[in-house]
């Protein structure tokens, strides 16, 4: 897929020129950019879901104070920058933040960022081929990160083994699960594509929606209700506008025929107090790990007949791509889940979808001309035909007759 540049040029200058955006925390900075932005972060080995997000803000370039790729696991976001044509400046170092002003003019050439035409900081400008070459020597650091993530795993089967072996700790739901199929949506990895990619099925099979953090806005959005709302401290943390990173609207929240509300071993969740402001009830199911494995555990021991996935991690990429060792956990509740799982750009391979009554009359209709064949080739029906050709030509006269 081909992307149009976004570079341009003010007053003839080269480069690639927009109004600087700054904030350490790229996921709260995206709720601030407008087309054509640079984008000022410090994210150390940038994920494709905060790239994603960028892409989607329309971003002219995008400056790292830190590393695009540090070369510890090949992440998946500066790729995806790179073929959408946004210009990428990789580690100007941290003095951008003192060196640049929100909303100042800025512009990126030559691996310089300038500000009234001065260069203030400089930094590697990353071509795609660049962006290869350095996602190529970052794959030799996979070993490194699996033996890291297989002590994760281990960490975690030790603290959760009473919930994954035996479902202890889980409430009780009041939406009817059982027997149903769940379609669970987090809003990371083409989750678009695959909401329409269920379009038919969702019409068709009416499973029970759950909407995990954004994900429930990500329903809206496709024009679904969401059944139910798995949120945790990623989805309330920052504030109540959904397009902010992971955080749900107040509207999907409101909306939601149920709400749980994911808390650590603790019973506390950062944020939990914006549940009580908007008015909206959830019970707590206290767990570590991410909130979209507590939506599979949920509709697992809920009985769910099929667990659909939209926008999760699908590839060892993907799950290494956002370097937290709650992946751990989802990989272990994929191995509890495993034989109810099915992800969205499955399905329609899967899925012919239902039977309709005019397939019936198709092939009703077509069993009667291929029987009106058979018999107009033997005596008997060439028999009838004339007889019928007779009582065609009576009744045609007799209606001539009429008119004159």
């Amino acid at each position: 897929m081909k992307f149009p540049s976004r570079q341009k040029t003010v007053e003839g200058l080269p480069g690639t020129a927009g109004t600087a955006r700054l904030d350490r925390r790229t996921t709260t900075l995206v709720r601030r950019l407008r087309p054509g932005d640079v984008a000022v972060i410090d994210h150390l080995d940038l994920d494709r879901a905060t790239a994603e997000a960028l892409v989607d803000c329309g971003v002219a370039a995008v400056v790292n104070a830190s590393s695009f790729i540090s070369g510890r696991y090949p992440n998946l976001g500066p790729e995806l920058l790179a073929k959408s044509g946004i210009t990428l400046l990789d580690n100007v170092g941290s003095e951008v933040f003192a060196k640049v002003s929100d909303g100042a003019p800025v512009r990126v050439h030559e691996g310089r960022l300038y500000v009234k035409d001065e260069p203030v900081v400089a930094g590697r400008e990353l071509s795609a081929a660049d962006v290869q070459e350095m996602m190529e020597e970052a794959r030799g650091g996979l070993s490194t990160q699996l033996q890291s993530f297989t002590h994760n795993t281990t960490e975690f089967l030790r603290r959760e083994q009473d919930l994954l072996l035996h479902g202890q700790g889980a409430p009780a739901m009041r939406t009817k699960i059982s027997g149903r199929p769940v379609v669970i949506v987090v809003r990371g990895y083409d989750y678009r594509d695959d909401l329409k990619r269920l379009k038919r099925y969702i019409r068709e099979q009416r499973p029970v929606l759950v909407g995990v953090n954004a994900g429930a806005d990500a329903l809206l959005a496709a024009g679904h209700r969401p059944d139910v709302v798995v949120v945790g401290e990623d989805g309330l943390a920052q504030g109540s506008r959904a397009g902010d990173g992971d955080t749900v609207s107040d509207k999907a929240l409101r909306g939601a025929r149920e709400v749980v509300l994911h808390t650590d071993r603790a019973g506390r969740a950062v944020g939990s107090d914006r549940l009580d402001r908007i008015g909206v009830r959830a019970q707590n199911f206290s767990a570590s790990g991410t909130s979209e494995d507590i939506a599979m555990l949920l509709a697992d021991l809920s009985d769910a007949s099929l667990i659909v996935l939209v926008g999760t991690h699908a590839s060892l990429d993907e799950f290494l791509d956002r370097h937290r060792s709650g992946l751990a956990s989802t990989f272990l509740t994929r191995l509890r889940v495993g034989p109810k799982l099915v992800d969205a750009k499955g399905v329609p391979q899967l899925y012919s979808g239902r039977v309709r009554l005019w397939h019936l009359l198709l092939i009703l209709l077509a069993g009667v001309a291929a029987l009106l064949v058979a018999l107009a080739a033997t005596p008997v029906g060439q028999e009838w035909w004339t007889t019928v050709q007779a009582w065609l030509n009576d009744l045609s006269d007799w209606f001539q007759g009429l008119l004159t």
